[in-house]
């Protein structure tokens, strides 16, 4: 079969690969559609020791079934793969499993013609979903978890908050149209790359801004804060804007630097929230938003073929993409 294989720091090759051989209770998938996702390019960068070179990248994946009792039917796959028997697992938490795995991490990933999963991680899906939308699944339930974790924890309802965004990847924005889609009317998202601002601005969810400019958003005036990066520098700004009882939601996982500002965490009473990935209700969830059009038009979707894959992360390295998320279709 053909793959999209990560040799180097900063090389991907598109070649020949053995197809994979279902262990029982597995079973072989053809992909149809592959995000890119940003761990996808931390590991391009080689900041990621746990995938080590040679490997196949790509976990936000929808295929058809090969075998198994499945067969036949088109599929999201749920890429954390988990014990099922732990106090998380059994809790409904899976995604705190110890023993969790990813598809494209240690385990070959979906930039592939074929994959092989446990059928446990196979998700039913609306037969006519558009595979290109339904591959969004993955990060839209990273955003929801996020959320529904705010939620949770907040003072007043989603729809009184004001809200910003650090980030205008696809877990920043589709957190900002996920938060809009929940009554929220004051967002902002900030974003560096100008290509990717002109996006997020015709998606009309709230106020567009560049980090870097003078002009900024003010100080300590907003409830919630969503770090979609997760450097030391977005952490220090997240602290700057949040106001005090507010919540800081910290999502990305760029580095692990100092930013953040624990005096003001602690007299102003500021939580600060980690979120990791999702629950298989998340997924669920993520596929019948999408599937429902209730996250509004994704035109501004990039959707390339797998025999272009370096191409695409060439140009996300360079930051030539306007779009948040390029999908891949073997």
């Amino acid at each position: 079969m053909k793959a999209l294989v990560y040799t180097d720091t900063l090389e991907l090759q598109y070649r020949d690969e053995p197809k994979p051989e279902p262990d029982p209770g597995e079973a072989l998938i053809k992909i149809e559609a592959v995000g890119i996702c940003g761990s996808d390019m931390h590991a391009y960068h080689g900041h990621d020791a746990r995938r080590v070179p040679p490997l196949i990248l790509g976990h936000e994946a929808v295929g058809i079934v090969q075998t198994g009792q499945y067969k036949g039917k088109r599929v999201v796959l749920n890429p954390l793969i988990t014990c099922g028997i732990c106090e998380h697992c059994q809790g409904g938490r899976s995604n705190l499993c110890v023993d969790r795995e990813l598809i494209g991490m240690r385990r070959a990933g979906a930039f592939a013609e074929y994959i092989d999963i446990p059928e446990r991680n196979l998700l039913e899906m609306p037969q006519d979903m558009d595979p290109v939308i339904a591959s969004l699944a993955e990060p839209v339930a990273t955003s929801l978890h996020a959320i529904y974790l705010v939620e949770k924890i907040s003072h007043r309802p989603l729809s009184e908050c004001r809200a910003v965004i650090l980030g205008g990847g696809s877990i920043g924005v589709f957190a900002a149209l996920i938060l809009k889609h929940k009554g929220c009317r004051n967002i902002y998202l900030g974003d560096t790359n100008s290509l990717r601002r002109d996006t997020a601005e015709k998606l009309d969810f709230g106020t567009v801004y560049d980090p870097l400019d003078q002009d900024q958003p003010e100080p300590g005036s907003f409830d919630l804060v969503i770090d979609a990066v997760g450097s030391g520098r977005t952490r220090a700004s997240s602290c700057e804007l949040v106001k005090a009882g507010g919540i800081i939601s910290h999502v990305g996982l760029q580095d692990n630097e100092a930013g953040l500002d624990t005096r003001k965490i602690t007299l102003e009473e500021i939580t600060f929230l980690g979120n990791y990935t999702y629950s298989v209700l998340d997924l669920r969830a993520a596929i019948d938003l999408l599937y429902r059009g209730a996250l509004g038009s994704l035109e501004w979707i990039d959707t390339r073929s797998l025999s272009d894959g370096a191409e695409a992360f060439r140009e996300i390295h360079e930051g030539m993409v306007a779009s948040p998320k390029i999908v891949l279709r073997p």
